[in-house]
């Protein structure tokens, strides 16, 4: 897959989902969240933090390669096998416990941060196995 932004996005994206992480907690200690606009400010949130997933995914990297791409490619795989296991698990749970009121909406948020990590470790991978290949 290749990249599709540049590479300035990709620091953006953090910034984005340290926002995304800390903004709800400096709302409600200014006490602006309340029982009417919690959702709004819960789907914001998820929607900054998917953003920000997105943008990590999609930038170049600085020395861009096949391998980078090699690297993204199988981190999409890893994060569709990891979501799967993630949310079948968490359907069993609420199987198990029958919970039949609440249901997972968060699994796409899932899929994007569990491939913002496999993408991560598969560049600091590479990286390593580069500064010790022989």
């Amino acid at each position: 897959m290749k990249a599709l932004l540049p590479v300035y996005c990709r620091p953006l994206g953090y910034v984005i989902l340290l926002l995304a992480l800390f903004i709800p907690f400096i709302l409600v200690m200014r006490g602006m969240v309340t029982d009417s606009n919690l959702l709004f400010y819960k789907e914001c949130t998820k929607l900054l933090m998917m953003a920000g997933c997105l943008l990590i995914i999609f930038a170049l990297s600085k020395e861009e390669s096949r391998e980078t791409e090699r690297i993204r490619n199988s981190a999409v795989r890893n994060a569709i096998v990891l979501t799967f296991l993630f949310v079948f698990g968490g359907m069993l749970w609420r199987v198990i416990q029958g919970d039949v009121i609440n249901v997972d909406t968060s699994s796409f948020l899932t899929f994007l941060i569990f491939n913002v990590l496999c993408v991560e470790f598969g560049l600091k991978k590479a990286l390593v196995d580069r500064f010790f290949k022989r």
